[in-house]
């Protein structure tokens, strides 16, 4: 099924200020000595080079270049626009402007020249390699000494209870063995028999029986 036609305002208004601005440079050349085939000439350059501003500015919008080259071609087309107005007696042009227009081909072909085979500068250079800072290396090597392990806590074999004595709970006895291996631990020396008993706060003979067994002094 084919695509029906429809009629776009802004192509319409293209094709229009296109078809003016094309006979105003014809114009203009005209006028100042370009005759013929030349006159015609001038309009195609001044739209090839705004063509070519216009694919530099797609991939580079912040290219300086293409917009002084752009500025100059708008200027080319604005001000033959405006000088055929009636602010320009086509019968006697002035000598500047038979020097410009002598003069565009020339200056058109190197704008067009330098934005077609110049490389545009990426926004977000990539970053050299030499720039990236060298990762530290691991030092596997330690130049301190490290800290001594601490000395092991002796284990305290408890004694066979001595004829005569009170029997002593293992869970208790157990208990006591854990805190004297504290104190012993902490301060570096045997836990006396006297600081258990108060530690446990039980009768003298208990106290003395697991003292005697952790064979405490």
């Amino acid at each position: 099924m084919s695509r029906s036609i429809r009629p776009d305002a802004v192509l319409i208004q293209a094709v229009i200020a296109g078809a003016l601005s094309f006979a105003h440079l014809h114009d203009v050349a005209a006028a100042a000595g370009q005759s013929g085939w030349k006159a015609w000439a001038y309009p195609i350059s001044v739209d090839l080079l705004l063509v070519a501003v216009w694919r530099r500015l797609r991939t580079a919008r912040r290219d300086r270049a293409a917009w002084t080259w752009f500025v100059i071609a708008l200027c080319a087309s604005l001000g033959a626009n405006v000088a055929t107005a009636g602010l320009l007696d086509l019968e006697r042009v002035p000598a500047w402007l038979c020097i410009l227009v002598a003069g565009w081909p020339a200056l058109a072909f190197l704008g067009g020249t330098l934005l077609v085979h110049s490389t545009a500068d990426p926004a977000d250079p990539p970053q050299a390699v030499d720039d990236v800072p060298a990762t530290s290396e691991v030092e596997m090597h330690r130049t301190d000494e490290p800290d001594p392990a601490p000395a092991p806590v002796p284990e305290l074999t408890p004694t066979p209870p001595v004829a005569g004595t009170p029997a002593v709970p293992a869970a208790l006895l157990d208990h006591a063995r854990k805190i004297a291996a504290a104190h012993q631990a902490s301060t570096g020396s045997p836990m006396p028999a006297n600081a258990l008993s108060a530690r446990l706060q039980l009768p003298g003979p208990m106290a003395d029986a697991i003292a005697t067994q952790l064979q405490l002094t």
